[in-house]
C-alpha cells in the first residue's frame, strides 16, 4: 500500500473524504503519477480497517472528477495529475465570481459562503 495513503481517525473529515484528498495531492505532486494503479477498494479497505464502500465512495467521486479511471477487473488508475479537476473548478470559479460580482457580493461575504458549500458537501 502506497505510504501516503493513511487516515487520521481522530480527524473531524470524514474517511472518505481523507482517501479522496490523499489521492488527489498524491496525484497534484506527482507522488502517484498518471498510470499509477491504486490499490483494489477491498484492500485498500482492509489496509486502512474501513468498510468498502468508503473506499468506493471515494474512487467514484474522484472518477467523476476526472483525476482517476475505473476499468473493472483491470482497476483503478490515476489518469489526471489532478489537471482535469483544476480545470473543471477553475470553470466553476469564474461562474461563481461573476454570480458574486453581480449580486454585489464582498470578498470575503463570497469566500465565506463558499467555505460553507465545501463543508456541505
Amino acid at each position: 500500500m502506497p505510504g501516503w495513503l493513511t487516515l487520521d481517525p481522530q480527524s473531524a473529515v470524514p474517511p472518505f473524504e481523507q482517501i479522496k484528498q490523499a489521492i488527489l495531492a498524491a496525484a497534484n505532486s506527482g507522488e502517484a503519477a498518471v498510470g499509477t494503479r491504486l490499490p483494489p477498494v477491498r484492500a485498500l479497505a482492509a489496509h486502512l480497517g474501513v468498510a468498502a464502500n468508503t473506499v468506493a465512495r471515494a474512487y467514484r467521486e474522484l472518477e467523476h472528477a476526472g483525476v482517476v479511471e475505473t476499468k473493472g477487473r483491470a482497476g483503478t488508475t490515476v489518469t489526471a495529475g489532478g489537471d482535469a479537476a483544476r480545470q473543471k473548478v477553475g470553470a466553476a470559479a469564474d461562474v461563481f465570481a461573476a454570480v458574486v460580482h453581480s449580486a454585489g457580493l464582498s470578498e470575503s461575504d463570497a469566500v465565506a459562503i463558499a467555505r460553507a458549500a465545501l463543508r456541505r458537501a
